[in-house]
This record gives structure tokens, C-alpha cells and sequence, in this order.
């Protein structure tokens, strides 16, 4: 898919273009999905029915350009430990193709980008929009100072969400921090999923995850943090008064969450990792539940 949107390019710049769509993730867009879904609960929940489309527009540009900036900025946190890694090692920093001076520039242009459309927004969302750049610089170097980087992952990917109800409604209400809170659950859920595939590789490069700090109690505590978002999304369909079509998709999310719990009960490393990649399912069906739930009232 790459080669053919880049053929139009010179030869001569045609690998280096690729190497930086692989440093932003361009060809694996099942993390910027995993951010999409709960930066459209927060759109359509904020603005209780479709959102205006400025601001749609704004925000789904937005989660893929700060995705892809927090790849950058991660890959150049772990330069030195994505070598000893077998999955990361072919990564382009860590086998040479993009330098660690590339991958800054690559960060910032895409910041940049990322804060004019903010500007196309409220002061309140601008404001928070500096919190969001924080953590997304941040993240990539949790796993080596807490055992629980997830939690700040979960925090950066779900900053869209008050800043969402903030473009909407110039404020964020309890549902807007309610449905923040439950993000984070969720991020640590599938985000300590992918960290089992690489525990092992993680113990002898000195890096830090929940699936190092839960250890052998991993699958049981990912099942209570299941349940756990389960209730906070409960919370958020009595709060926000949502009818019949959410209460399906929060059924069906119990039966995702099943059939991750089923995937990773041996914790081999392609099923926990095909656990992970399931999350988009569950965080599409949770958004189809949203969005019809608001049509039908």
C-alpha cells in the first residue's frame, strides 16, 4: 500500500518517504484507530447527536497526525532498546534507515500540524491541547521510570477526550472526565495485552510494563480491569441517558472482552497479540452503539 502511494515520488526519495510512513506507524493503523474510536464516543456524546463537521474534520486529522507523532517521538525514546527486541528491531531507527535527528524533526512537524488545527477551535481546547503535546512527549520515556507506563499511555491517548467536549461545549462535564477515566482502563487493557508479546525481550532490555508488574497474575487483574471498564461505560450510558442500541454494544463488548480473555489464557505471543488488535472491534461497536442510540432518541 505504501509503494503504491508513493510511485508518484523521484526514485531518489522514494525509500527514505517510506521509512518515515513506517517510523509514523502509516502502515499499521490499528493504534490511530485505537485512538479514533474514543475521540468519536467523546464528539457524539459532547455534542449529543452528530458533531459539527469542522470539528469531526478537526479531530480525526488530529488522532492521526499525534498518533503518528508519538510513533516518532517512541521510536526515538527507544533506539537503544528496540534493537534488543526481536519484534522492533527492523524498526527504522533501530536498524539505521531514519536517523534519531529525522525522527525529532518528523515529531515536531507533526505537532505543528496537529496545533494549527487546534487553533481552528475555543482557547479552553487550546489550552488543553498543551497537556496532550506533554504527555505525548512523555509516554516513550515512562518504561523506564514506573512499572505502569500504560497508565500514561491510556492518559495521552484519551486526552482527546475533554478536549473534544471542550471544542463541543467550551467545558468538560463529568460525563467528558467519566469517559476519560474509562480510556484509560481500557488502554491498559490492550495496551499490557501487546506488552505480553514482548515480556520476555522487555526482562533482558531493562524496560518496564503492567505485563511485567502484574507477572503471572496478568490475565486474572486484565479481567477485573475488563469488568472494571465494563461499569465505567455503564456509568456512562445512565449518565448520558442512552437507549437501547448502546446497552447492545455494551453486551457485545462483554463478549469481546471474552474472546480476549479466551485468546490470551496461555499468553503466546501471536494470540495476546491478536487480542490487542481486537480492540478495534470493540471500540467500533461501542461507537456504532453511541452514535445510534443518539439517532434513535
Amino acid at each position: 500500500m505504501l509503494d503504491w502511494l508513493l510511485q508518484k515520488l523521484p526514485e531518489q526519495h522514494r525509500q527514505k518517504a517510506h521509512d518515515i510512513l513506517v517510523l509514523t506507524r502509516m502502515d499499521r493503523p490499528i493504534g490511530a484507530l485505537l485512538l479514533l474510536w474514543p475521540t468519536w464516543w467523546a464528539l457524539w456524546l459532547a455534542a449529543n447527536d452528530f458533531p459539527p463537521w469542522k470539528m469531526l474534520v478537526i479531530f480525526t486529522l488530529g488522532v492521526f497526525a499525534m498518533r503518528a507523532a508519538g510513533c516518532a517521538i517512541n521510536d526515538f525514546a527507544d533506539r537503544k532498546l528496540d534493537p534488543q527486541v526481536a519484534r522492533t528491531a527492523g524498526r527504522p531507527i533501530a536498524s539505521g534507515r531514519v536517523t534519531p535527528r529525522e525522527a525529532l524533526i518528523v515529531f515536531a512537524g507533526l505537532l505543528v500540524f496537529a496545533f494549527l488545527l487546534v487553533l481552528l477551535t475555543n482557547p479552553l481546547t487550546i489550552k488543553l491541547s498543551f497537556i496532550g503535546a506533554v504527555l505525548a512527549a512523555l509516554y516513550p520515556f515512562t518504561k523506564r521510570y514506573t512499572d505502569m507506563p500504560q497508565v500514561v499511555l491510556g492518559a495521552a491517548f484519551g486526552w482527546s477526550i475533554p478536549m473534544a467536549f471542550a471544542a463541543v461545549q467550551n467545558s468538560v462535564p463529568p460525563l467528558g472526565w467519566l469517559l476519560f477515566i474509562a480510556n484509560i482502563l481500557w488502554s491498559v487493557i490492550y495496551d499490557t495485552e501487546y506488552a505480553m508479546v514482548d515480556r520476555e525481550d522487555d526482562l533482558k532490555a531493562g524496560a518496564r510494563s503492567t505485563a511485567i508488574l502484574f507477572g503471572d497474575a496478568d490475565v486474572p487483574i486484565i479481567g477485573v480491569l475488563m469488568g472494571t471498564f465494563v461499569v465505567a461505560m455503564v456509568m456512562v450510558g445512565t449518565r448520558a441517558k442512552l437507549g437501547w442500541p448502546y446497552w447492545v454494544a455494551v453486551l457485545a463488548t462483554i463478549g469481546l472482552f471474552g474472546w480476549q480473555q479466551w485468546l490470551i489464557r496461555n499468553r503466546q505471543r501471536d494470540a495476546c497479540l491478536a487480542a490487542f488488535r481486537h480492540n478495534n472491534w470493540l471500540g467500533l461497536t461501542l461507537w456504532i452503539g453511541i452514535a445510534l442510540a443518539l439517532a434513535v432518541r
